[in-house]
């Protein structure tokens, strides 16, 4: 292993329901303040669901060009913001010195689905030739990573996953892998979704997979709750800079974590549902914890992918507690989807960033709502309130449908 090059953390930035930056989404998890309510970015009153985690009062053109506005479906509006924020908060530049090794891989589950449903509407009302020219470039997957590379001149590894709500934590997994490997010294990496429209809430209430709490929507998303009944649509962008450690002491950046472990899994099950016994969660965390040389006992804090459906929580748990074993019981977990609601794609680089300030600040986020514990889910899943922890070692875990697994594996810093 000690060939392999040292990647550290050294930006985060964050767009949520929580706030429109870092620090007032790191905030509002530590209140324990839940991101949802009534929809308002379309009618929902058809829907089953009314209600979900938008980002509110965000205005594209305090990040975009008004020209360019047009060009990029609101997810793409999100990386942009989200990625600004990280390479601020990293102090790395990227110029004709560096750019070659400075790469961008940001993900999305689901892509541009305003986009495809107004240019739809616009096909079956006015015909083909009034379809924007923009529709293609604007809600295609890859074009959040194309933007970030235009705008900051990274012209390394250039690319996007789409591994439905596993995007993201492939993509910094995937970035880490790139620059261990020396095919890059920095990536801009993570995921980035804004799937609140009217067909994205509609596909997600056919399948029942959402919340129905109308009456109360702040108490929705209830992970490891006896009375969870499914997650809470959330949207926005969580993109980490990572680089490798000695390309970030030379320019004396400010280090969150250090990355040391990486996997990935598969099912093999079913489109939607996760194996009963939880074994594709089982082999992803063993061989992130395999990667990374470590025992199980060692890992303090885990963020859980968690999204507050009935079977997903419970078999979560199974999984830790295989992995775990007695441990599972000592270790913190939390699901900030409790607070965020579930980012589908870009879920896994939000909770990367979530993670990598837990270890930086040694506080640990909450689960929100968990107000009546499913005796199923008996672990300490940092019930209501935030607390201030002596951690080394975090996990944080995504899971996809089509049973996709990813897992990333954190160690507090120490020079």
């Amino acid at each position: 292993m000690s060939d392999k090059r040292r990647v550290v953390v050294t930006g985060v930035g964050l767009v949520s329901a929580l706030g429109i930056g870092t620090e007032e989404t790191w905030k509002g998890l530590l209140e324990g303040r839940s991101g949802a309510a009534p929809i308002t970015l379309f009618d929902a009153s058809q829907h089953s669901t009314r209600f979900a985690c938008e980002v509110k009062g965000f205005d594209p053109q305090n990040w975009v060009d008004k020209k360019d506005v047009k060009k990029m479906d609101r997810f793409i509006q999100f990386a942009v913001a989200a990625s600004e924020f990280a390479m601020r908060d990293s102090g790395l530049v990227v110029d004709g010195g560096n750019a070659e090794m400075v790469g961008v891989y940001i993900g999305s589950g689901i892509g541009g689905f305003a986009t495809i449903e107004r240019e739809h509407e616009t096909l079956m009302k006015s015909g083909p030739r009034r379809i924007s020219p923009f529709f293609i470039p604007a809600s295609i997957v890859n074009l959040a990573s194309g933007w970030v590379s235009i705008r900051t001149g990274a012209k390394g590894p250039n690319s996007a996953t789409c591994t439905a709500c596993t995007t993201s934590a492939h993509a910094v997994g995937d970035s880490y892998r790139l620059i261990q490997r020396g095919e890059a010294d920095a990536m801009i990496a993570g995921g980035s979704e804004a799937a609140i429209t009217p067909l994205g809430v509609g596909g997600f209430c056919a399948m029942r997979a959402l919340s129905t709490r109308n009456d109360a929507p702040e108490k929705a998303s209830r992970p490891f709750d006896r009375d969870r009944d499914g997650f809470v649509i959330g949207e926005g962008a969580g993109i980490v800079i990572i680089e490798e450690l000695e390309h970030a002491r030379r320019r004396g950046a400010r280090i969150y974590c250090e990355v040391v472990g990486y996997g990935m899994s598969s099912d093999a099950y079913h489109i939607s549902a996760p194996c009963e016994d939880g074994d594709g969660a089982i082999r992803v965390m063993r061989r992130t914890l395999k990667d990374a040389g470590l025992e199980p006992s060692a890992v303090g804090y885990v963020n859980v992918h968690g999204t507050s459906t009935p079977v997903g929580d419970r078999i979560e748990v199974v999984a830790l507690k295989a992995v775990f074993g007695d441990h599972a019981h000592k270790m913190a977990v939390s699901s900030t989807k409790s607070m965020t609601g579930h980012l589908l794609g870009a879920a896994g680089g939000l909770e990367v960033g979530i993670t990598a300030l837990a270890l930086k600040e040694q506080v640990l986020p909450p689960t929100i709502n968990n107000d009546n514990p499913d005796p199923q889910c008996d672990i300490d899943c940092v019930p209501n309130k935030a607390r201030k922890a002596d951690l080394r070692y975090a996990l944080s875990n995504s899971f996809g449908f089509g049973g996709t697994n990813g897992a990333l594996l954190f160690r507090r810093f120490e020079a």
